[in-house]
């Protein structure tokens, strides 16, 4: 197994971050990376979204586990290794919070891959969190 995870402090209600979080097809604005974006329903455990990141193949993510208004967890399913992400908000006290965000690369092959495919996928973490609760800061 590889995995990585990261967090940024804000000021942001934990409504804020997730009603942007809930708006898969809104992500682009604080995602950079995203190209286009689809998804196949509302923002619970099943749906599926296509990502097209820039200049990059299409990746297919199913949410696994929504937990409305503090975590959701979305999955790619790539063969030999599964790629699940939890994104997270803990209250820390009235005025503030911590957005997390959990990466885990498992499967058979995972000890091989994931030590190059989890830093490629979540490099832009800090610069994406950072966005997203800039967004989420200004309500």
């Amino acid at each position: 197994m590889w995995s990585y995870e990261h967090s940024v402090m804000t000021s942001a209600s934990q409504e804020s971050v997730w009603r942007l979080w809930a708006d898969v097809a809104g992500w682009k604005s604080w995602n950079a990376d995203i190209e286009t974006i689809e998804v196949s329903g509302s923002f619970e455990a099943g749906t599926e979204i296509v990502m097209n990141p820039d200049g990059e193949q299409p990746v297919r993510l199913r949410l696994v586990e929504v937990v409305a208004p503090s975590r959701f967890v979305d999955e790619a399913d790539l063969g030999e290794v599964v790629v699940r992400t939890t994104h997270q908000f803990e209250g820390i006290d009235a005025e503030h919070g911590r957005v997390i965000y959990r990466m885990e690369i498992t499967g058979p092959t995972a000890d091989r891959i994931g030590p190059e495919l989890g830093p490629a996928i979540s490099g832009d973490f800090p610069e994406t969190m950072n966005a997203l609760v800039r967004l989420a800061e200004k309500g």
